[in-house]
């Protein structure tokens, strides 16, 4: 008898406890949740298609000629044209460009950072797997966040981002953006890498004009290759000019850095809903 009223005691306290937490909230995850954080797991562990990524990489080209082109525009360096960069800094050695003293300097750290970046992104996607969408989704992050904060202190006065300034003296704040953008450009070079997309290298111009000029297939009707090397020019001239007409119209290269750190936005966002690779069938 004791027994059985010490049982139906203790069923009313664990009823009351249980009432308790619902009325506190203090109920763990339910089924339903638990199933969407696994099919979300699931989702951005998966490996994206490769089909269309060209078209992501093709923007990134636009995003490169916006940037170099304001960047150069101010700071007499480029962040994504490394050769040119090279070229600054050899010309600097030999008493060159003397209307912007230390030049070189940033086109140092420009490629400093651009290798830099190419070693983080290239061991971060290998780590996590480069084709995965929380890595590509994370890599663009990286790169969108590096713009975006390289347009807010050019846009709040911390860094001077005039254009056109005939004579410039060194002011070693500008290094900082120069840095970010060096090394988020180099990040989605990476990504054009694990993708297969080595005719979009979405940084650089002089391999990609010789492959289009050497191709034997370059008077073909279809030839996929040949016209992403095309468009990948154009797109690079096109964000050049754009960027240009909007800094020369501002006077300042903050409202075009604004312009990519939204696209590559946009391409991040892209990432999570891009369509997962085909699973192969496996015969029984």
């Amino acid at each position: 008898m004791e027994q059985a009223i010490d049982k139906e005691i203790g069923e009313i306290g664990r009823t009351a406890e249980s009432s308790l937490d619902r009325e506190r909230g203090d109920i763990g995850p339910t089924p339903q949740n638990d199933r969407l954080g696994v099919r979300l797991r699931k989702h951005l562990a998966a490996e994206v298609s490769k089909e269309h990524t060209d078209i992501l990489m093709l923007t990134c080209c636009f995003i490169s000629g916006l940037l170099d082109s304001v960047v150069y525009s101010a700071y007499g360096t480029f962040v994504s044209m490394q050769t040119g960069n090279t070229i600054f800094v050899g010309l600097g050695a030999s008493g060159q460009n003397a209307n912007k003293p230390f030049g070189w300097a940033k086109s140092l750290t420009s490629i400093f950072c651009f290798i830099l970046g190419s070693f983080f992104f290239s061991r971060y996607c290998r780590l996590l797997g480069p084709l995965r969408r929380s890595t590509l989704f994370s890599s663009f992050l990286i790169q969108a966040v590096f713009i975006i904060v390289s347009a807010a202190l050019v846009e709040v006065g911390t860094i001077d981002g005039e254009v056109n300034v005939a004579f410039r003296t060194i002011m070693w704040l500008e290094e900082i953006p120069i840095a970010m953008l060096s090394f988020q450009s180099a990040g989605q070079m990476v990504t054009s890498r694990n993708l297969g997309l080595n005719e979009i290298p979405t940084v650089v111009l002089t391999s990609v004009l010789c492959d289009f000029a050497s191709d034997p297939g370059l008077g073909k009707k279809d030839n996929v290759r040949r016209n992403r090397r095309a468009l990948a020019f154009v797109l690079i001239l096109v964000g050049a000019i754009v960027g240009g007409w909007i800094a020369k119209a501002l006077g300042g290269m903050e409202s075009v850095m604004w312009i990519a750190g939204g696209i590559k936005l946009l391409i991040t966002i892209a990432w999570v809903l891009w369509p997962q690779m085909p699973q192969l069938a496996i015969p029984i």
